[in-house]
């Protein structure tokens, strides 16, 4: 029998100080497709946090993880609901959970202050496949939050959350540069689809 006789391939030394490669920023107008906006949990893994973490830790996971949404976790492994930075952040709903409960700040929990899945509302993949971003924005005028789950059931039929789109994921894929669309100095301001919608319906697109 013939083995191939494979030579290994030497290594380099640095010459010079090298650049890192990094992803290049996407160049989308509001024509574009929505769907480029998503972040496809097929290629990112969604961060998740558990039940009984305290606020402060999932605050801290947040802010190293570069995200302003954690998906809550039961101690079976079900998926209960969601934590935004808004509610880690404001002071209303931990209020609540503190006089409910008797408490201290330090004892809140990520799942006394999450919004539970019956209180959320989501977009079908199939409806986000034939938009593009500025039909998307119009469509979610009254929509308040800052982030869209988006949907699909998997090969089982069972619903499942695919990814997510942010008010930040289209600031700055279109309210940013000299290029964009939107006035970059109002774009930013907007806290939720609602308010960008505002923003665009008296701009010209």
């Amino acid at each position: 029998m013939n083995l191939m006789v494979r030579t290994p391939k030497p290594l380099v030394q640095f010459g010079q100080t090298p650049f890192l490669t990094t992803p290049r920023a996407k160049e989308l107008t509001p024509e574009s497709p929505a769907l480029s906006l998503l972040t496809d949990f097929q290629q990112v893994a969604p961060q998740s946090v558990a039940s009984d973490t305290p606020i402060t830790d999932a605050h801290l996971k947040m802010r190293h993880g570069g995200v302003r949404l954690l998906f809550v976790i039961d101690p079976e492994g079900h998926c209960i609901g969601v934590l935004t930075s808004k509610e880690v952040i404001g002071t209303r709903r931990v209020n609540l959970a503190m006089q409910q409960r008797q408490i201290d700040r330090e004892e809140v929990t990520a799942e006394m202050i999450m919004t539970p899945w019956e209180k959320l509302s989501a977009m079908p993949l199939e409806h986000l496949k034939s938009q593009s971003i500025q039909d998307l924005i119009l469509s979610m005028e009254s929509f308040t939050e800052q982030h869209l789950l988006v949907t699909e059931h998997n090969d089982e039929h069972a619903l499942s959350v695919r990814g997510l789109i942010s008010v930040t994921d289209i600031q700055n894929a279109i309210g940013k540069g000299e290029s964009g669309k939107i006035s970059n100095t109002v774009v930013p301001m907007a806290s939720s689809f609602a308010d960008i919608c505002q923003v665009i319906t008296g701009h010209d697109l």
